[in-house]
C-alpha cells in the first residue's frame, strides 16, 4: 500500500490553488494557507482560511493533481468547506419523523407506512371464499351429503355478516404497540398529572359527562361531554378531572316557602256600619257654631 504522503510538486503548488480559489471567490474571501491533505496518488488539497463575515469557521479548498510522470499541476475544483467550528444547519430529518400531533391541515393526507410498528393486519374477509366459488359450493355439498338434514347457514351467520355488525372488516387495526402510544398521548395532555386534573375536586370517572368508548382503551378512557369543560369532545382519563364536573357544585334547591299565616280559606264578617240596635252611637258630623264665618 502507497503512502499518502503529499505528492512533493502538488504540495508546493500553492500559489496555483490560491490564485484558483481567488479567481472563483474574489480576493477579499481568502485568507491564509492552513494545510495540505493527500487525498491520492498526486492528488492533493490546500486549504485556505475564509474571509466571509457569514461563514465563520469555514475553508476554501483547492485540490490540484498531476497526471504520472508530470511535472505540470493542474487545478480540479475549488470548494468551501466547513471546519470544526462552523456554523451548520440542523441534521436533515424525514417529514415522517419531523410531523408532531396538531400539524395536519385541511386537505392535508398523512400516508402509514406498510409496516407501520403501531397497526397490525386486521381481519377483512378475504380469505373467505366467495359464496358462489367453487370452494364454498364444495363445502355446503359436503355438508348436504353428510347430514341431509342440516339446512344451509343463513347469510346473517356467516363470519363476514358478523364481523361486519362488529366494526371488523378494516386492512389494519391498532397493534398493542399503538394502543400503548395512544394510551401515552392521551394521558399526558388529559391524564392526572395535568395542572387542570391536580386541582380539580374529583376524577372523571365518576363525573356524569364521561361518555364511555369501547374497545381495550374504554377500561380507561373515555370522551368528555361537558361544553363548557377544557376537554369537551376529547379523550380523558379516567384520572383527569376538571372544576367542571358534574358532582362538584351542584345548584342547591330553591327553599321552600313558609307557612301563610293568614287563612284564605275561611271567610271572616267584617261588618262595615255600626249596628244601632246593640247601643252603639255613630259620632256626629261637626257642625258650624254660628256667628263664625
Amino acid at each position: 500500500m502507497r503512502s499518502r504522503t503529499p505528492d512533493r510538486l502538488c504540495a508546493e503548488a500553492v500559489e496555483l490553488a490560491r490564485q484558483a480559489a481567488e479567481d472563483a471567490v474574489g480576493a477579499e474571501t481568502v485568507g491564509a494557507h492552513l494545510g495540505v491533505q493527500a487525498e491520492a496518488d498526486r492528488v492533493v488539497t490546500h486549504t485556505f482560511e475564509c474571509l466571509d463575515a457569514a461563514y465563520r469557521g469555514w475553508h476554501w479548498a483547492v485540490t490540484v493533481a498531476r497526471a504520472p510522470r508530470a511535472k505540470n499541476v493542474t487545478l480540479d475544483e475549488v470548494v468551501l468547506l466547513p471546519g470544526a467550528d462552523a456554523i451548520l444547519a440542523p441534521q436533515w430529518v424525514p417529514w415522517s419523523e419531523r410531523l408532531r400531533p396538531g400539524d395536519m391541515g385541511p386537505g392535508d393526507l398523512l400516508p402509514t407506512d406498510a409496516d407501520d410498528v403501531r397497526l397490525e393486519p386486521g381481519w377483512t374477509g378475504e380469505d373467505e371464499p366467495a359464496p358462489n366459488s367453487a370452494v364454498a359450493q364444495a363445502a355446503q355439498e359436503d355438508v348436504l351429503v353428510s347430514d341431509p338434514d342440516i339446512q344451509p347457514a343463513p347469510v346473517r351467520a356467516q363470519i363476514s355478516a358478523v364481523a361486519d355488525e362488529l366494526g371488523l372488516g378494516r386492512s389494519r387495526v391498532l397493534s398493542r404497540l399503538g394502543m400503548h402510544l395512544a394510551a401515552d398521548r392521551w394521558e399526558k395532555a388529559h391524564g392526572p398529572q395535568s395542572p387542570m386534573a391536580q386541582s380539580a375536586p374529583a376524577s372523571c370517572v365518576s363525573c356524569g359527562f364521561l361518555i364511555p368508548i369501547g374497545g381495550t382503551l374504554g377500561q380507561a378512557f373515555g370522551v368528555c361531554g361537558n361544553e363548557f369543560g377544557p376537554a369537551d369532545g376529547q379523550i380523558v382519563s379516567f384520572a383527569y378531572g376538571c372544576g367542571g364536573h358534574s358532582e362538584a357544585a351542584v345548584i342547591p334547591a330553591p327553599p321552600a316557602p313558609a307557612e301563610l299565616i293568614l287563612d284564605e280559606l275561611v271567610v271572616e264578617p267584617m261588618p262595615l256600619h255600626p249596628d244601632r240596635l246593640s247601643g252603639s252611637v255613630e259620632p256626629d258630623a261637626p257642625t258650624e257654631e254660628l256667628g263664625h264665618s
